[in-house]
């Protein structure tokens, strides 16, 4: 019996000597990551010309209800599953198996896995960065970044209700009202707050609309108290919006990096032709009973 298990110990140790070391092939990453990203830029395309966008079933963006960001955002989770999971399966299925792996499922399997989860990875770092060129191109371009004192964070969620403000039957045709908008934008970004507009911001935006359009008193004053109604509720149907997008894309690129590890696994069993593991095949996922490993 000592003999037999000194043996035994001998040709385990011999087998751990020989044993490849076990990297990530970053080919096989690059390929799965491109191959999500394609599919992910095809989706999202599609589902921005149909409507499935916030940012695309309106006129003005921020009046779109919340069934509306509620489907955006269900279409964004399946998007990110297909997506993903096409990746995640192109980078298992080109992985190169490791000979020493071969009768270790587990290891396999769980090497399979972390290639899709880098290519996962891989493509939202990618996803993440092409955003940031775009909006610093986007802000780069814009012509309210002429000046520091022109420039003002309502001016594109409450350019409407600006031009309603200080819209009037004539106008002198040099009139520049840059600076005049943008200080009652930062004013109406207030209705939305806890105390909401002050009194005196509220005065101030009276006077301000009757001497860039002329009217009187009484109708500045009517105008101002309507459109600081129609900022404030413009102002929370937006926030109610981003907040369900945000939750949206956090939940779908999560989802995506278990869909990314499942596939992978899925792609290195059919490149090995081997069947799918239990976990996949089984309705019963669950089971207490450890699963039997064989002897090397």
């Amino acid at each position: 019996m000592t003999v037999e298990t000194l043996m035994r110990e001998e040709v385990m140790e011999g087998g751990l000597a020989v044993e490849a070391p076990r990297t990530i092939q970053w080919s096989s990453v690059f390929a799965g990551a491109l191959a999500a990203s394609a599919m992910s830029f095809i989706l999202i395309g599609f589902g921005v010309a149909v409507g499935l966008g916030v940012s695309s079933a309106s006129p003005t963006w921020r009046d779109a209800s919340a069934a509306l960001a509620l489907l955006s955002g269900l279409y964004l989770i399946i998007q990110a599953i297909v997506s993903f999971g096409f990746g995640g399966y192109i980078a298992g299925r080109t992985t190169r198996s490791e000979p020493a792996l071969a009768t270790i499922e587990d290891d396999g399997e769980r090497r399979d896995g972390l290639h899709g989860l880098t290519a996962w990875a891989l493509a939202v770092l990618a996803g993440a960065a092409l955003l940031a060129l775009l909006g610093a191109a986007a802000i780069d371009r814009s012509p309210m970044r002429s000046s520091a004192s022109n420039t003002s964070a309502a001016e594109p969620l409450l350019s409407y209700e600006l031009d309603k403000l200080f819209r009037a039957p004539r106008r002198a045709p040099n009139a520049d009202l840059r600076e005049a908008r943008a200080e009652a934008g930062r004013i109406l970004m207030t209705s939305s707050s806890h105390s909401g507009v002050s009194t005196d911001d509220r005065t101030y935006l009276v006077q301000l609309v009757a001497a860039a359009t002329g009217l009187a008193a009484p109708e500045s004053e009517r105008r101002v108290d309507a459109l600081i109604a129609d900022s404030k509720t413009a102002i929370n149907r937006a926030r109610r919006n981003s907040i369900i997008v945000a939750f949206s894309v956090a939940a779908a690129t999560l989802i995506g990096a278990a869909v990314a590890w499942a596939a992978a696994v899925a792609g290195g069993r059919h490149r090995d032709g081997a069947p799918l593991p239990s976990w996949m095949a089984s309705a019963n996922r669950f089971h207490r009973n450890p699963r039997a490993m064989p002897v090397p």
